[in-house]
């Protein structure tokens, strides 16, 4: 029988870091395993699970743009945790059926357990964006007792997603814009309070403009999270600690979604002792 495997699917998928995280890491648990990248094009995914389903060394896949949603129908059972976030970014083959589970919510966190691990006064987070990436952290988010601030191109399609992902609470939807220009306004007293800047939106990425954002919307204190990783480095980050602000970059993200994945796909847990060491090389 040939060596399980598992693999990232998406379109584009060339650019995919997976590979070489899941690879570092079963080449350290010393796993007879692979994991490949498989480029999957818009409308092929119901021919590709057809024909996975029938190779009995394929253990599952990672799902990125664009079929975090659009693959939902097509699997036997969705993880009630996914159903609520909306998107399946990890699908395991379990006995004869394919289940669907989010494992972006626990990697979106994970960087952030130390301080959500402290008891807050308050706790509000600005989110920039509204795509599938979104989802997952307005979900993470809305779990953990913050107030939103969602920031879109189209401020009712932000508002409808705080709505639909947690209509209970007091969120807040405004335009992407509101925060590009200075403002004067004065913060009340941050102490005891938990401040969050997100960038899910590809603004940042290699090949797109930077995010329009000016710090002074900032509260003291805040820390800037952004789930881009090429370049991991990006514009947002480099001004944010240039003003004074903690960061978390978005391989923070990306090895924390995997390891659960990889734990999902392979049944042992990821050798977490070397993240160091994958982070270098991740960024060569």
């Amino acid at each position: 029988m040939s060596a399980a495997y598992a693999e990232v699917i998406g379109d584009p998928i060339a650019q995919s870091k997976s590979p070489l995280i899941h690879r570092f890491w079963i080449e350290g648990a010393g796993l007879d395993a692979d994991y490949r990248a498989h480029r999957v094009a818009e409308g092929a995914l119901a021919g590709y699970l057809a024909e996975r389903r029938t190779d009995p060394a394929w253990r599952g896949c990672n799902v990125t743009m664009p079929h975090k949603q659009a693959i939902i129908p097509l699997l036997d059972r969705i993880d009630p945790f996914a159903a609520r976030v909306g998107a399946v970014n990890t699908v395991v083959r379990e006995g004869d059926a394919l289940a669907g589970y989010n494992t972006d919510v626990a990697g979106f966190l994970e960087p952030l357990e130390a301080m959500l691990g402290k008891r807050h006064l308050f706790r509000m987070a600005r989110v920039f964006g509204t795509g599938g990436a979104t989802r997952a952290v307005i979900t993470a988010l809305a779990g953990h007792g913050f107030t939103l601030v969602l920031a879109g191109r189209d401020p009712e399609k932000a508002r409808a997603l705080l709505d639909e992902l947690d209509p209970g609470g007091e969120h807040y939807a405004v335009a992407l814009d509101h925060f590009a220009e200075a403002t004067d306004f004065a913060f009340d007293d941050r102490e005891g309070c938990c401040d969050l800047l997100v960038n899910t939106t590809p603004l940042g990425m290699r090949g797109h403009a930077p995010l329009a954002f000016d710090f002074s919307h900032a509260p003291p204190g805040s820390v800037a999270y952004d789930i881009v990783t090429d370049p991991v480095d990006t514009d947002f980050l480099q001004r944010a600690r240039a003003a004074g602000f903690d960061t978390i970059d978005g391989l923070s993200m990306l090895i924390g979604q995997a390891a659960a994945a990889f734990e999902c796909f392979f049944g042992v847990a990821p050798p977490r002792g070397r993240d160091s060491e994958l982070r270098e090389r991740l960024v060569q």
